[in-house]
């Protein structure tokens, strides 16, 4: 079939056609972001689930419901080996500037605005990749103590109250964050403590791999009651065959019964291979409908963009002892696995490939469902490692 009419949109944090099976969270979002824009108490909230689920995608989709409810919204990633600071930096300057630029000079806004220069002085001398500038007069002895945990509470406090001051809200979205520091994520927590105990029209909406509640719970025991955490997991199987059926049917095609159970037992019904294996098997169509044999002859494509891009970017981060860690993972299985039997596949001690097992959560490739269990965060990452290494 044409493939310039094809639906589906495989890519990181692309926006799938039919955005199947999210509806409630998306519900969920909506109500938080209406009730804080109209000075009710809502809490904030941390997305979590592996990677392939959507989560960026449904980060997008909250910016953009926080636009339409009037919210200033900055969206930004937190990547592993970057600050907090050194990200958070100009997202938050242009949204100062945002907030300043409303009609009428503001007395909230100005000490905002100083509070952040203060801020910023105090971080550029501790990180040297921030170039952010702002003309401003700092306040002095406010979120300038160098001490993150200090002065970020500060900092949210000023914005909080500066937004309120142009009746208006904001809403800080953060991808990625299971790469924050154990400072950096205790410093945001208790930021964002801060302005719900002011009832400040100041929200975090993050997302971030399952190791993220536990590293929360382990920074503030209060962590529990200032978010939600709504798990993001695999589509079940009629929310699948939406997401499939649905966009080929806007372009007046149809997949078979066959074709869809087909794709949705390779896939397990992970959004991103859903979107994968719909694209592949589109293209290998010469017509409509789209049959088992489509899907079937689209696989070994389907797989080799996958070995190529998604899991290949994640391998290519690994040191060859990690990889081998990973190789014995995925000879007992896709998980969770109990660590000693892992330690037993590669034939040593239990405590001697610790510090392997917390490098490679530290990298977000595994993590600790249980006490002593490991599971890949990385779907059908166990088919891949035995593709790439074929013999342990």
């Amino acid at each position: 079939m044409n493939p310039l009419l094809n639906p589906f949109a495989p890519g990181a944090g692309s926006p799938p056609p039919a955005l199947a099976g999210r509806a409630e969270l998306i519900d969920r979002a909506q109500l938080m972001l209406a009730r804080l824009r109209d000075g009710r108490h809502s809490k904030s909230m941390f997305l979590i689930g592996l990677r392939g689920v959507g989560k960026t995608v449904l980060l997008n989709r909250f910016r953009e419901q926080a636009e339409i409810e009037g919210y200033q919204a900055i969206f930004a990633e937190t990547p592993e080996g970057k600050s907090l600071a050194t990200i958070l930096t100009p997202h938050l300057r242009s949204l100062l500037f945002r907030l300043d630029r409303i009609e009428g000079l503001n007395q909230q806004v100005k000490h905002a605005l100083g509070v952040f220069k203060g801020f910023l002085q105090t971080v550029k001398l501790k990180y040297n990749d921030i170039e952010v500038g702002l003309d401003v007069t700092p306040e002095v002895g406010v979120a300038d103590s160098g001490d993150l945990e200090a002065d970020l509470p500060d900092l949210f406090q000023a914005i909080g109250e500066a937004a309120k001051a142009r009746h208006t809200a904001v809403a800080i979205i953060l991808d990625e964050l299971q790469y924050l520091t154990e400072v950096e994520l205790s410093a945001l927590i208790m930021a964002v403590h801060r302005v719900s105990q002011r009832q400040l029209p100041l929200v975090v909406i993050g997302a971030g791999l399952p190791q993220l509640v536990g590293a929360a719970g382990r920074s503030k025991s209060y962590a529990e009651r200032l978010f939600d955490y709504p798990k993001v997991g695999p589509l079940s199987r009629l929310d699948s065959i939406k997401a499939l059926a649905e966009p080929a049917r806007l372009e007046r095609a149809a997949f078979t019964d066959a074709a869809l159970e087909a794709i949705i037992q390779i896939t397990e019904g992970y959004p991103y291979f859903l979107q994968e294996w719909g694209y592949h098997a589109w293209n290998s169509a010469d017509r409509s409908p789209i049959s088992e044999a489509h899907v079937a002859a689209a696989t070994p494509e389907a797989l080799r963009c996958l070995d190529e891009s998604f899991f290949r970017v994640r391998f290519d981060r690994l040191t060859p002892s990690e990889k081998i860690y990973l190789r014995a993972m995925a000879e007992l299985g896709p998980g969770p696995q109990r660590s000693g039997d892992i330690a037993e596949q590669l034939g040593v001690e239990v405590a001697s490939v610790a510090p392997r097992r917390n490098g490679l959560i530290r990298k977000g490739m595994i993590y600790s469902p249980a006490h002593g269990d490991t599971a890949f965060t990385v779907p059908l990452f166990d088919q891949y490692m035995k593709r790439v290494i074929p013999n342990l």
